[in-house]
């Protein structure tokens, strides 16, 4: 009886552990957004004003509100000028500079829609031979073009940490001694995440079950009388075996003599 209640107590623990850890995460990002934007909203556009109790999600729909504003003014000349005016402005200050053009670069690079990203997953031998890890491949590039003698092909590869992966190291590798895996960027990313609990094969098993019930359930919405309908096959036949009857005793044909 232990053995089951802990047993329906991990399963338990397993079901609700990501959905209350998404959910915390969402509330903080909400409530963070919140606390930065809020005071900036006017009294008369804050429903906090009105309301007994704070509405949440506030300032994040203004921020968004906001940036797609700013989105709209910087595609025209107007905005355009400005931006350019701020940037100019900013080139000027020495700290500020280097930071302001760092983290523009890489806003550029990962939200660019014509940016290569990380367009395969590969491993090496780090840190020594016989030992291997996974990088993202970033791009392939010329020995010249990182400052060593032209005439080799790198990888730019990236390291990610477990268990965080925006973190990690910048390799540039031999193509010789990069093995490209046949396994997806996001897959690499959760073998990673997991610290190797959760492999490929498994999230392609998990995929193809939960597209298998999205079908049944999408069949059940479209034509449930073909899903409940009982099988057309037609039932097995019994076998049905005859009793024999039993024989009556023979009477004695002798009889005692009185």
């Amino acid at each position: 009886m232990l053995g089951r209640v802990r047993t329906y107590f991990l399963t338990g623990l397993v079901v609700t552990a990501p959905i209350a850890i998404t959910i915390w995460l969402v509330w903080w990002f909400v409530s963070l957004v919140d606390g930065w934007i809020k005071p900036f909203i006017p009294n008369v556009y804050n429903p906090d004003h009105y309301l007994p109790f704070p509405v949440p999600g506030v300032g994040l729909v203004a921020a968004l509100i906001a940036i797609t504003i700013v989105g709209a003014l910087a595609a025209n000349l107007v905005g355009r000028t400005l931006i350019n005016f701020g940037e100019r402005t900013l080139d000027r200050m020495p700290v500020i500079r280097s930071v302001y053009k760092g983290v523009k670069q890489i806003f550029e690079t990962a939200l660019s829609s014509g940016s290569g990203n990380f367009s395969s997953v590969g491993i090496i031998g780090y840190p020594r031979p016989g030992v291997n890890v996974i990088v993202f491949i970033a791009r392939e590039l010329d020995s010249g073009e990182i400052g060593l003698a032209p005439g080799t092909r790198f990888y730019s590869a990236f390291m990610p940490t477990t268990p965080n992966p925006t973190s990690g190291f910048l390799f540039f590798v031999k193509k010789s001694e990069v093995t490209i895996l046949d396994i997806t960027v996001e897959e690499a990313a959760k073998l990673v995440i997991s610290a190797g609990l959760v492999t490929p094969q498994q999230l392609r098993e998990a995929d193809a079950a939960v597209a298998k019930e999205d079908d049944t359930l999408s069949l059940l919405l479209s034509d449930p009388a073909q899903v409940l309908a009982p099988s057309k096959r037609p039932p097995k036949p019994v076998k049905v075996t005859p009793t024999r009857k039993k024989k009556p005793a023979a009477k004695s044909s002798s009889k005692r003599k009185s």
